[in-house]
């Protein structure tokens, strides 16, 4: 089982200040929108979501299918086979995507200490 693309989302208080912040440790504006409240940055293969007033934790953030560069992968699990294994391993899980659909969709569960991951698929 393959989870996609890693990154980490953050809820930040000031997207202006944090984009600095992370621009001074050589991350650059990958994707997103400042006036929207959301950017993502890339420093080679990491990935840093920057999100102000979209939530209010912290989320680790798996993308099946696409690769760090936002590219669809040819062979990828999907998010709905993800859910099964979980589901079969008892993992309990905040949102499930719709196990007739197809294509996009998305589900959240939590670590053991209480930390949001959400493994959402765009293809």
């Amino acid at each position: 089982m393959t989870l996609g693309a890693f990154s980490i989302s953050l809820s930040v208080k000031n997207i202006n200040v944090s984009k600095v912040f992370y621009e001074n440790l050589g991350f650059k504006v990958f994707a997103g929108d400042i006036e929207r409240n959301y950017l993502i940055m890339k420093n080679g293969n990491a990935l840093i979501g920057l999100f102000q007033g979209m939530f209010e934790n912290n989320i680790l953030t798996f993308n099946p299918g696409w690769d760090e560069n936002a590219n669809k992968l040819d062979a990828f699990t999907d998010v709905r086979d993800i859910q099964k294994h979980l589901k079969n391993k008892e993992v309990k899980l905040e949102n499930e995507a719709d196990e007739s659909s197809v294509g996009p969709a998305s589900i959240v569960l939590k670590d053991p200490d209480g930390n949001a991951i959400l493994i959402d698929q765009h293809v």
